[in-house]
C-alpha cells in the first residue's frame, strides 16, 4: 500500500512536466524584424540611358611636312596646347642644304635671263637695218622667254625650300589636348608619320548608339530630340554640364539596329578626355503623382511581382502589384499601392500573410550602421 501512495505524486509530477512542455511548443514564434520603407509620391522625370565614349570635337593627327631626324620634342604630353605652337623640331641641315641649291640655281638662271634680255636688245637694231636675219631675232627672243620661265620656276623652287626649312618646326593646327609622341628623339620621320594627335576637347563630343525605335521618337517628338543631356561619370557622379544631341549618323547598323548619335557637352577645363567611358541620360518623360517604392521591395515569383505592406497593427499583407519603370534603385508602381503605405524592404522572405512583425524604419536602420562604421573605425 505504501508503495501506490508513493507513486502518486510521481506520476502526478510527471503530468504536469509534460503539460508544461506541450505549452511551450504549441506557443508562436516571436515577431520577425523587418525593414520598411513608405511608398513615396511625387511627379517624377523618367530617364533613358545609353552608354557612350568621350571624343575630341576636332582630332588633328600631327604629321611633319618633310623628311628629317627629329632633334626635339617641345611640349609636354597630355598637355594643353595652343594654335600655331611649337610641337617638335626636325633637323635643319638637308633642309638648308636645299635651300642654298635652289638660290644658287636661280642666280645661275637670272644670269642668263640678264644675257638673253642683252642679246635681244642687241639684236633687235641690227634686224631692223636688215644687218641680221629675223630668224636670229626670233631666236634670241625665245631664248629669253625660256631664261623667264627658268627664272620663274626656279623662284618657285626657292619659296619650296623656304617652306621645307619651316616646316621642320611642326606646331599644332589646332588649339587642344597633345597626346603622347609615337616617335622619340632621333627617328627619321617623313610625312606618312603620326608624330601626335591633338584633340580639341572644349566642347566635347560623346558618341552612343540608339535604337532604331528611339530614333524614330526623337524624330517624331521635338521635345525629345531637344531635350538635355546628362553624363554620369565612371565614379557615378553626374557631370555638371548638360549637354544636347548635336547630330545622328547616316546610316542604321545592318547588325545592331541602332544609329551612331553624338552629344556635344561644354567642357571648361578639359576634365573630360577622349576615350572615358560615361552614360548619357536624357529626360524623356515625366510621370505625375507616380508611387515609387525601392526595387528591393518588389519580390518576383514566377513572374507575379509581390510586396510586403505592414499594416497599422504590424501585421503583413502579400499584395501583387504591377512594376512600371525603373528609376534609379527605384520602382515605378503602375497598380498594388497607395501613398504613405509601409512596405518591407528587408526581411520578406522570412514572413508570410498575417504574421506579425517588428518594423523598423530603413532611414533609422542606415543611420544607426553608419555611426557603427564611423565608431568602429
Amino acid at each position: 500500500m505504501k508503495k501506490y501512495v508513493l507513486l502518486l505524486p510521481i506520476a502526478f509530477l510527471a503530468a504536469c512536466g509534460k503539460s508544461a512542455a506541450d505549452d511551450k511548443s504549441s506557443a508562436p514564434p516571436p515577431p520577425a524584424h523587418v525593414v520598411v520603407t513608405s511608398v513615396i509620391q511625387r511627379d517624377q522625370p523618367v530617364y533613358r540611358e545609353w552608354i557612350g565614349t568621350t571624343q575630341g570635337d576636332v582630332n588633328a593627327d600631327i604629321r611633319p611636312k618633310v623628311d628629317g631626324y627629329l632633334l626635339r620634342r617641345a611640349y609636354q604630353e597630355g598637355s594643353y596646347v595652343q594654335r600655331g605652337q611649337l610641337l617638335f623640331e626636325i633637323d635643319t641641315r638637308q633642309a638648308q642644304a636645299q635651300l642654298r641649291q635652289a638660290e644658287a640655281n636661280l642666280e645661275q638662271a637670272r644670269a642668263g635671263l640678264a644675257k638673253s634680255e642683252h642679246d635681244v636688245q642687241r639684236y633687235e637694231p641690227l634686224a631692223a637695218e636688215k644687218a641680221l636675219s629675223q630668224q636670229e631675232l626670233d631666236n634670241a627672243r625665245s631664248a629669253r622667254a625660256a631664261a623667264q620661265a627658268t627664272v620663274g620656276a626656279l623662284q618657285a623652287a626657292v619659296e619650296q625650300a623656304r617652306l621645307n626649312v619651316a616646316w621642320t618646326r611642326v606646331t599644332s593646327p589646332i588649339s587642344g589636348i597633345a597626346g603622347l609622341a609615337t616617335q622619340q628623339v632621333g627617328d627619321l620621320v617623313s610625312p606618312q608619320t603620326i608624330l601626335t594627335t591633338v584633340s580639341t576637347v572644349d566642347p566635347i563630343r560623346v558618341a552612343y548608339q540608339v535604337s532604331e525605335q528611339e530614333y524614330l521618337q526623337f524624330q517624331s517628338d521635338p521635345a525629345m530630340r531637344n531635350a538635355e543631356l546628362e553624363l554620369v561619370l565612371a565614379d557615378g557622379s553626374v557631370f555638371p554640364h548638360k549637354g544636347h544631341i548635336a547630330l545622328s549618323g547616316r546610316d542604321v547598323d545592318v547588325k545592331t539596329g541602332t544609329i551612331t548619335t553624338i552629344g556635344l557637352f561644354p567642357n571648361p577645363g578639359n576634365v573630360l578626355r577622349p576615350g572615358q567611358y560615361a552614360k548619357v541620360r536624357a529626360v524623356t518623360n515625366v510621370r505625375h503623382n507616380a508611387l515609387l517604392v525601392p526595387q528591393r521591395a518588389v519580390n518576383e515569383l514566377q513572374g507575379i511581382e509581390q510586396v510586403g505592406v505592414v499594416n497599422a497593427d504590424n501585421t503583413v499583407t502579400v499584395r501583387t502589384v504591377k512594376a512600371g519603370e525603373r528609376v534609379g534603385s527605384d520602382w515605378i508602381i503602375e497598380e498594388g499601392l497607395a501613398p504613405g503605405e509601409h512596405v518591407i524592404v528587408e526581411g520578406f522572405s522570412r514572413v508570410k500573410s498575417g504574421a506579425k512583425v517588428v518594423p523598423q524604419d530603413a532611414a533609422t536602420v542606415a543611420d544607426t550602421t553608419s555611426r557603427s562604421t564611423s565608431a568602429a573605425k
